[in-house]
């Protein structure tokens, strides 16, 4: 053993019975890592579900504009009848964006798979750091309650910016509805977000590099592992930009300092307390954070793709190495594009021509990714299992996001489609087509390690495919509605005769949108369900190859009630060395029976 490792292993030992103790030290503020990743993992699907009515208030205003929401609308004190305003709109879509990314998408990859996972598949006891990982998760707390409650607030005062905040609309209170006192609770909130996320990454990093088993070399890393390590890396140098973005924001809100107000603006016929600040510099700053945020929300989530479809397919996976360096190509290229969200900004058309550059070289090294997931399925011996199909459809609408990405890489292309649907159409075929997928299939194929038994494969079945029949119902027509300039953000479009021939367009979409909402009902259901009923299983009923798979299930307080040691990587199926067609990374050498 390694001087590195042993001194780990101690080092866990140490703190391996952390969670051991009453309710609230084992269950509330538990520093178990496994405890931490399902706290994450349950706060994550309810703010899924919060996320989804909140779409659905979109989409009904779109389809049936002034018409009032039977449900949504009452509930949120939209007005009479459930008729919305339009800076009620305007803040349904800046809290539908806001929850599925900062309080689903990333913390679901990152805080309950990556907790879960990590020491697992590593071969570690526990995280290096328990009370900090502790603290990440209650981080969250402060983030969901401000946000939370900022929605409340009477429409003319709650945070309407989109997610993005652009100033001035942002920074002056007084600048229009929906800049008001539930903009700042924003801001608080998404500092919360971006402390609790880089408590995570520095436990990820460490736990990593410090604590791996005997044998686990950084090439015999499964790549859940890879992709949630260079998201934490990812993390690590671009929070920091966002939160002091985010503090300069709030301090010109609240202080009256001009970061991001310029001189001149006039506000109400009249200039503010102070300027000579760059709104400009807020693009700047956030998305340097925000464009990587794109590469949080996908890495990972392209890790877990990985294994399942190595393990369905009964093969090595194609290209283990240019599958890291693929994941660290992406993660690397995001750093430097994040210009071409600012396409319309007015800025130097030779500027303009890198960052289009460099955003166009991002489709190399996921042209990688997809040709080695498709070379590891080819004449392999494929499981349709319910992960499987999850993860399949991940490829598949991945490859649609990607090359609807292709165009707005363009500069020339991107000026006239910017505010347009074609822009939404590509961020939800990689964020919900994309990462969703992965994250109900990685769902489906670690629930059994999480809990001892089964999802029933028959419902999970029945929700994935009423699932993608809907998402692509939805999604899909929305490139067709960019394509003829319909616009985004607005809440009645039909204002134009332009665009009222669309409506029953979106009629359809609107209709598929509360289908894949209603579907999820199946999904909860299974869930729930199965955690209490479902078939009990062994400690590996896939067959798979990683180490998480040889502990206990559900793994107890140290994961492991042997000291693994780890022989190979983690994709040997069907290997000739051995008569079964699994050959676990433990599993000494041996000669066939």
């Amino acid at each position: 053993m390694s001087t590195t490792t042993a001194g780990a292993h101690a080092h866990a030992h140490g703190h391996a019975e952390a969670g051991v103790g009453d309710f609230i030290s084992t269950y509330v503020f538990s520093r178990d890592h496994k405890i931490i990743g399902m706290q994450f993992l349950f706060s994550t699907l309810l703010w899924f579900m919060v996320g989804g009515l909140l779409a659905l208030g979109i989409r009904w205003q779109l389809a049936w504009p002034w018409s009032g929401m039977p449900v949504i609308g009452p509930m949120l004190f939209s007005g009479e009848g459930g008729q919305i305003s339009p800076e009620f709109y305007t803040m349904l879509f800046t809290m539908h964006a806001t929850v599925m990314i900062f309080f689903v998408i990333i913390p679901i990859l990152a805080g309950a798979f990556g907790n879960y996972l990590i020491p697992l598949m590593i071969g570690a006891e526990d995280m290096a750091f328990p009370t900090l990982n502790m603290l990440s998760y209650w981080f969250m707390w402060p983030a969901f309650l401000l946000i939370g409650s900022s929605f409340f607030i009477s429409p003319s005062n709650g945070a309407g910016g989109g997610w993005t905040s652009y100033p001035p609309l942002s920074s002056i209170p007084e600048a229009a509805p929906g800049s008001g006192s539930g903009q700042t609770l924003w801001l608080l909130g998404v500092t919360f977000v971006g402390i609790s996320s880089m408590m995570g990454s520095i436990n990820y990093m460490t736990t990593i590099i410090q604590m791996r088993a005997p044998g686990m070399t950084m090439f015999r890393l499964p790549l859940t592992i890879w992709g949630i390590f260079i998201t934490a890396l990812l993390q690590a140098f671009a929070l920091p930009v966002l939160t002091a973005a985010g503090l300069m924001l709030l301090l010109d809100r609240v202080v009256g300092t001009g970061f991001f107000i310029p001189e001149m603006l006039v506000v109400n016929n009249s200039l503010p307390a102070s300027g000579g600040g760059q709104p400009l510099l807020w693009q700047h700053l956030f998305w340097f954070y925000s464009h990587p945020a794109v590469y949080i929300m996908i890495l990972p989530a392209m890790g877990m793709v990985s294994e399942i479809i190595a393990c369905f397919s009964r093969k090595p996976i194609f290209g283990y190495r240019p599958m890291i360096f693929s994941i660290a190509g992406i993660a690397g290229l995001g750093f430097i594009v994040w210009g071409h969200h600012m396409f319309v900004s007015g800025m130097n058309p030779y500027l303009g021509m890198t960052f289009m550059t460099a955003t166009m070289l991002i489709a190399l090294p996921s042209a990688v990714k997809v040709f080695n997931w498709l070379g590891t399925i080819w004449r392999g011996k494929i499981q349709f299992t319910t992960p499987m199909l999850f993860a399949l459809s991940f490829v598949s609408m991945f490859i649609i996001g990607g090359l609807s990405g292709i165009f707005m890489a363009a500069t020339t292309v991107d000026i006239f489609i910017h505010d347009t649907y074609f822009i939404v159409a590509h961020f939800h075929y990689v964020l919900f087509g994309g990462t969703a997928m992965a994250v109900f299939g990685a769902i489906y194929f670690w629930f059994p390690k999480m809990f001892g038994r089964m999802m029933n494969e028959t419902l999970g079945k029945i929700h994935f495919f009423f699932t993608f029949l809907f998402l692509n119902g939805t999604f899909y027509p929305m490139h067709v509605l960019g394509a003829v300039g319909f616009p985004r953000r607005l809440a009645d479009p039909y204002h134009y005769e332009t665009f009222r021939h669309l409506m029953p367009v979106n009629q359809f979409m609107t209709l598929c949108a509360i289908g894949m909402v209603t579907v999820q009902v199946v999904f909860a259901a299974n869930f729930l369900f199965s955690i209490f009923s479902g078939r009990k299983v062994g400690r590996n009923p896939w067959g798979a190859n990683s180490l998480e798979w040889t502990a206990p299930s559900p793994p107890g307080h140290g994961n492991f009630d042997f000291q693994p040691v780890v022989y190979r990587g983690p994709y040997e199926y069907s290997s000739p060395e051995v008569d079964a067609d699994y050959y676990p990374q433990n599993q000494p050498l041996a000669q066939k029976t």
